[in-house]
């Protein structure tokens, strides 16, 4: 039976993939903050869907939390199959605004962390020649962010190091998906105070077609997957325009209502 390690797995993108890849019959790991939300989860999971699901709860923008969801891993005595990069948040407004260590803190969550458990669960998926790894960007990561600075930057790191290291992996058997979603319906949301951005103005897609749609990419061992052909669009047209007039659109669509 094959594992998925999903992090962030408690609500949004991670659950629905949570559900997705338990449907297909794969033993999961689920990691998050909340150890009650995720015995919930795991209860829920083992009932409809029989497979077995172990729980980590460990906040990983804490600096040693990767390599202790590793040894627990470890502990457990699974191999870890397919490992989903999903935990991350973002802050809205100016940087100069924005909470110095909640910011310090995205950073470790939505970059240290990711690339410290790609680190650790990736040679043994080499080694055995079969794995992937979806990590969870966002359109966010194709332009700057005025407003969204440190997180728009962030998805642009985890963007940049899925595609390098999918180039890297070529023929090693394993697969590296940077999932690319827009503004979707999930507590990101409201966590970030993005719902008073005009960027709700373009709508919101449904998480779990979000989530669906990122997980047949990665089944189809895609690099990129961007959901919806309006994101797919403006991530794409970000390429064709001059900088600094992408840089003062996507600050007016930024700006509050």
């Amino acid at each position: 039976m094959k594992t998925a390690l999903i992090t962030g797995a408690s609500s949004g993108i991670g659950l629905e993939m949570s559900y997705l890849f338990a449907r297909d019959g794969y033993q999961m790991v689920l990691v998050a903050r909340n150890r009650k939300t995720l015995e919930q989860l795991s209860k829920e999971i083992e009932q409809k869907y029989h497979v077995p699901v172990h729980v980590v709860d460990k906040d990983l923008s804490e600096y040693d939390a990767p390599q202790q969801v590793y040894d627990r891993v470890r502990e457990i005595g699974v191999q870890i199959d397919v490992l989903v990069n999903n935990a991350g948040y973002g802050l809205y407004g100016p940087f100069l605004d924005n909470d110095r260590m909640e910011e310090l803190k995205m950073i470790d969550l939505n970059i240290r962390a990711l690339t410290d458990l790609t680190k650790l669960f990736l040679p043994k998926m080499i080694q055995q020649r079969s794995g992937g790894i979806i990590n969870v960007a966002s359109t966010a990561a194709f332009q700057p962010g005025p407003l969204f600075a440190v997180y728009s930057a962030s998805k642009a790191y985890v963007l940049s190091f899925s595609q390098a290291l999918a180039n890297e992996l070529e023929g090693s058997g394993v697969t590296v998906t940077a999932f690319c979603p827009g503004p979707t319906a999930t507590a990101f949301m409201e966590r970030s105070n993005l719902k008073v951005s005009k960027l709700l103005r373009m709508g919101m897609m449904d998480v779990k077609l979000v989530a669906d749609i990122g997980y047949q990419g990665f089944k189809r061992r895609r690099t990129l997957v961007i959901p919806g052909l309006k994101n797919a669009f403006l991530a794409n047209f970000s390429r064709f325009v001059p900088r600094q007039w992408l840089i003062r659109v996507t600050r007016s669509m930024s700006e509050r209502e």
